[in-house]
């Protein structure tokens, strides 16, 4: 039987709208999005990919427009996202251009693989797609994922600047909970960093069963690496070192009361996927709940925060 159509909503914006609207499309589907900014082509070839000859394709490509790809399944009402994304970016006053297409689960679920290579991330891990060989790590822990549908490849912004800040916080014996722990790699990047034991917690069956086979994959099984399908607040016991929560603003501003209760004494607090125009009420947030910011970490756009209990 062949898969059912998705959707593709195609989101054309002006480059320097990208992020604020990518942080609308964010809050559209729950699968992630996928975007295509070529105003630093030149830069980010040379950069990150380490070439200097570039596909004329690309050249050519318009560099003041953005195009943000969105993929919804048919149960999770395409013509509802649409209606939520124009409503959303015309009250931002964003303007955009909308389109949509049908397309084959397999041809989006597996065709952004080419894209995805060996990525250093801070001083000490290289994050492997399980397609990819990792060749020389050069000293660093090579962290093997294959997110599948689940979010958490490592080279999002939002992922990297809490795999940076995770480097300098686990410390070996420590235990973390991750929340929304996705494809599982900040539960596995701690692991690798020295921690004893990580919980992850997510809504999303899906996540939680590529985060298992994550951790299957890097040699992680129960109990030292555990996901499960829950709430934080009604499914998660104990307390630990390091808390992580690399999802959105909105969650974490409605999960931030909980989390006080599940810190260690001395214990962290580390929030990502925080767009910088919610970081105000995110910090409103931690006040409130008795915690207090110890570190910000920001790169386009995004940020990352690190509080502890007062």
């Amino acid at each position: 039987m062949s898969s059912p159509d998705w959707t593709e909503l195609c989101l054309e914006i002006a480059v320097e709208d990208t992020d604020r609207a990518a942080a609308i499309a964010n809050m559209a589907v729950p699968y992630g999005i996928y975007i295509e900014d070529y105003s630093d082509l030149e830069q980010g070839a040379r950069d990150i990919a380490h070439i200097d000859l570039i596909d004329e394709e690309l050249l050519a490509r318009d560099r003041t427009r953005a195009l943000i790809h969105l993929y919804i399944s048919p149960e999770d009402n395409p013509a509802e996202a649409a209606a939520y994304l124009r409503e959303r970016l015309t009250a931002e006053g964003i303007r955009h251009e909308l389109k949509d297409r049908q397309v084959k689960e397999d041809d989006w679920a597996n065709g952004w693989k080419q894209y995805f290579k060996p990525l250093p991330v801070g001083k000490r891990l290289l994050i492997r797609p399980t397609w990819e060989e990792a060749g020389d790590p050069g000293g660093r822990q090579v962290l093997s994922i294959d997110p599948g549908m689940a979010f958490g490849t490592g080279g999002h912004e939002t992922t990297r600047l809490v795999l940076e800040t995770l480097e300098e916080l686990v410390f070996p014996g420590a235990e973390l909970l991750d929340v929304g722990c996705g494809s599982g790699i900040l539960s596995i990047a701690a692991l690798l960093l020295g921690a004893s034991r990580t919980v992850g917690v997510d809504i999303d069956p899906l996540a939680v069963k590529t985060a298992e086979e994550n951790g299957r994959i890097n040699g992680f099984t129960p109990p030292r690496y555990t996901v499960k399908t829950g709430n934080l607040a009604r499914d998660v016991e104990g307390t630990y070192d390091v808390v992580a929560a690399n999802i959105v603003a909105d969650a974490i501003i409605a999960l931030s009361p909980e989390v006080p209760r599940f810190l260690k004494p001395g214990g962290v607090y580390v929030m990502s996927g925080i767009i910088d125009t919610r970081e105000r009420e995110v910090l409103e947030t931690l006040e409130r709940c008795g915690l207090t910011l110890t570190e910000r970490r920001e790169a386009k756009g995004w940020l990352c925060l690190t509080a502890r209990p007062r």
